[in-house]
């Protein structure tokens, strides 16, 4: 399969094969899998004693209980379920931004395709929401190999421009995905910060769990331009011609503190916030991110 997109890397994969991609929080399914569900159950995954009531089925009493405290108890299991995952991709104009290297658009679609690639082959249902200016393109979760090749073709196509419509297009999903599920969004969250934090209230009071790909560029942290400089916004067409040297403690303040904004928000709703600067290793955030959830999952149980 890892042949079949240029958006995959085969060594990467071979490497991040082992590692699953876990629910931090219950999960619903059709079928069974390796997620806890929020349902109980009759797996093997013991979760709490409760009093017997009449039309119980009395296999699952436990007698040692009943001979040590002459009372009946019934015993509970949690019900392991699939995960449905939505990878959000944010394909406004301000993703094709290439400082030094390639662009962010690129990078969010390799991460988006490995993470798809890895969702699928552990048997869960993973879906793709390309986020842009209009009407934003989605495929549903489903769990079959077509599907995951239709998630790349429809992302290797993919093009960043015009505006931002993220924050819509996550209310959106909040209101119409019913059970809950794992939302993966890749962007460089380049909208109002208030009405971002929004998005992901409204999505963690629906019981979605959040993780968030957070996509800058070096020459965005840094601001080492040593001569005057033409800046374009790449979702209008506002440009300003500046001296980078005056205004770049002020920038500088100011993008630390929206970072801060970003970190601050996402731990005060519970979403999973990952930076990743583009000229990094995009396997290591993957690794750093499928073995931080298989922890926090396996402490959980």
């Amino acid at each position: 399969m890892a042949e079949e997109s240029k958006l995959l890397d085969s060594p990467v994969l071979a490497r991040l094969m082992h590692l699953p991609l876990q629910a931090r929080f219950a999960m619903e399914g059709s079928v069974t899998g390796q997620h806890k569900s929020p349902h109980r159950g009759s797996s093997v995954e013991f979760a709490e004693y409760r009093n017997y009531t009449p039309g119980d089925d009395i296999r699952r009493l436990d007698w040692r209980v009943f001979g040590r405290t002459d009372r009946f108890y019934m015993k509970e299991f949690e019900a392991e379920t699939n995960l449905r995952c939505y990878i959000v991709v944010d394909c406004s104009g301000s993703m094709k931004f290439a400082g030094q290297g390639e662009a962010k658009i690129l990078w969010a679609k390799k991460i988006a395709a490995t993470l798809a690639y890895l969702t699928s082959r552990q048997g869960d249902a993973v879906g793709l929401i390309c986020a842009g200016e209009k009407a934003a393109i989605e495929i549903p979760p489903r769990r079959n190999p077509a599907h995951l090749r239709l998630i790349f073709e429809k992302l290797e196509s993919a093009e960043a421009k015009g505006e931002t419509g993220l924050v819509q297009v996550l209310h959106d999903l909040a209101e119409k995905v019913r059970r809950r599920a794992l939302v993966i969004v890749v962007s460089d969250f380049f909208c109002d910060t208030p009405e971002l934090m929004s998005c992901l209230q409204h999505l963690r009071f629906c019981k979605h769990d959040l993780a968030l790909f957070h996509l800058l560029d070096r020459s965005e942290m840094d601001f080492q331009f040593d001569r005057p400089v033409r800046f374009v916004d790449l979702e209008n067409s506002f440009n300003l011609v500046t001296e980078p040297a005056t205004i770049r403690n002020e920038y500088l303040r100011q993008f630390h503190g929206y970072l801060e904004l970003m970190r601050s928000g996402c731990h005060e709703f519970g979403a999973d916030y990952r930076q990743f600067i583009t000229d990094q290793s995009y396997e290591k955030v993957l690794a750093d991110f499928l073995i931080e959830r298989a922890r926090l999952s396996a402490g959980g149980r």
